[in-house]
């Protein structure tokens, strides 16, 4: 190489060097753009209809603007027909809870747990005209054999994996029940929360105004079966 193109040459080495380091230094500094799973919360009620506690969680919902899934207990239907009718007619999901709720009677057998699963979702079908076709095991009593015997007739399992401690913590202020749903969510991307609409549950009514309030805040969507 004649000497004439030594200082071109370098100066074009350098250059290069250069611009290699600034795009490594830009790529680095470049902001990652990544999509978060969306942030969800599903509220379910156990045990009702009651005629007050679940018409005033209606009442909040409706207000609201939030859809819920409500597992209900054929046994406390009786003279509370309306009160399932305005579940379905206000667009909120119902699932099937028991007929009786009493564990030694459901869980007697295969036989016993299928007729009390079938009952309800009958008594359900002849109030509102709607099938149930989701299921929540009465004080949580899954087991596999359970839940395959179920899931071959039809139905969809619905678990929860927080609590408004509504039945763990007796005669709790609403507060506490608000406090105890953000605690025991831990800040999950979806939250499937526990309550109670039977009739000895008024905080849980009272409490929910703030629950909403609380989650809707954190980014939550609500969502409903």
């Amino acid at each position: 190489m004649q000497k004439k193109y030594v200082p071109l040459v370098a100066f074009f080495t350098v250059l290069l060097v250069f611009a290699a380091h600034l795009g490594a230094r830009l790529a680095a500094s470049a902001p990652v753009f990544a999509f978060a799973e969306e942030k969800r919360i599903y509220l379910t009620f156990d045990d009702g209809p009651s005629t007050l506690v679940t018409g005033s969680i209606l009442d909040t919902l409706r207000q609201e603007g939030v859809k819920a899934t409500f597992f209900v207990v054929s046994d406390r239907i009786r003279g509370r027909e309306e009160i399932l009718r305005r579940i379905v007619r206000e667009g909120h999901s119902v699932g099937v809870h028991s007929a009786t709720h009493r564990y030694k009677e459901i869980y007697a057998s295969d036989e016993a747990l299928l007729r009390d699963v079938s009952v309800c979702a009958k008594t359900v079908a002849r109030v509102c005209g709607r099938t149930p076709r989701l299921y929540r095991f009465p004080g949580g009593l899954e087991t596999a054999h359970r839940r395959a015997l179920l899931e071959q007739n039809g139905y969809r399992i619905v678990r929860w994996n927080a609590v408004c401690g509504d039945e763990e913590l007796k005669n709790a202020p609403p507060e506490a029940l608000c406090e105890t749903s953000l605690k025991t969510a831990r800040e999950r991307n979806v939250v499937v929360l526990l309550l109670h609409d039977s009739a000895p549950h008024r905080a849980t009514a009272e409490a929910l105004p703030a629950i909403i309030r609380r989650f809707r805040a954190l980014g939550y969507a609500f969502c409903a079966y």
